[in-house]
């Protein structure tokens, strides 16, 4: 099993505190510590995945439940009509984000601000959260990593100017919380409020050609 490198730290430290804790009093004293350290193995988990081939599929950034499916209107960086999924983690989903389509870094923005629960639908905007703007062939597309009660940080490992393929790992966000995404108005829905989806690998939109 591959692990996020973001999680290294973490993992080292409870291994190291459950081997002095088994050191200092046995078994007994090293079984809390040794589940914190099985649950570090388990949150920073990257698997592989199957990323689905053909034109204008979008897949999901982040593993988790699809809680927000609707058309709205971006005009911080998209200024157009758009369709937005909201997919919330919880701390036992696969936590590191993928890139749901192919592109060029355009933006990448880090916005500090507050840490209310992810799924409420004003910490889109008031949570700390890092924008991704992706240059596509079909318009700019908007990846947010959400920051919420649980997860302080988001890490994002790209660069402006970076050319991304979709599915290909981005970042990650620390202890569950939200990801969304926005993309052009007449990109088609394929997942419902209340799916489970997998990123990298599930279908969010399709898209035609280029108009």
């Amino acid at each position: 099993m591959k692990f996020a490198p973001e999680g290294y730290p973490f993992i080292a430290v409870s291994v190291v505190i459950s081997a002095l804790c088994f050191w200092a009093g046995g078994a007994g004293a090293a079984a809390v510590p040794a589940a914190i350290s099985a649950f570090m193995f388990y949150f920073f988990r990257d698997p592989e995945r199957t990323v689905p081939h053909g034109q204008g599929l979008f897949v999901a950034p982040a593993d988790g439940k699809v809680t927000v499916v609707r058309e709205t209107d971006e005009n911080e960086y998209l200024h157009a009509r758009v369709r937005q999924i909201s997919i919330f983690m919880s701390p036992l989903n696969v936590h590191v984000n993928r890139v749901p389509c192919d592109g060029k870094v355009k933006v990448v923005k880090h916005t500090k601000g507050l840490f209310l629960a992810a799924y409420s639908d004003e910490a889109s905007v008031r949570n700390e959260h890092i924008d991704l703007v992706l240059e596509t062939r079909y318009g700019d597309v908007l990846v947010r990593q959400v920051a919420g009660f649980v997860a302080r940080r988001a890490v994002c490992r790209v660069s402006e100017g970076d050319v991304l393929q979709r599915g290909e790992r981005y970042g990650i966000i620390k202890f569950s919380s939200r990801v969304d995404l926005y993309v052009p108005g007449d990109a088609g829905v394929k997942v419902q409020t209340g799916d489970m989806v997998r990123a990298g690998e599930t279908v969010l939109f399709e898209i035609g050609e280029k108009r």
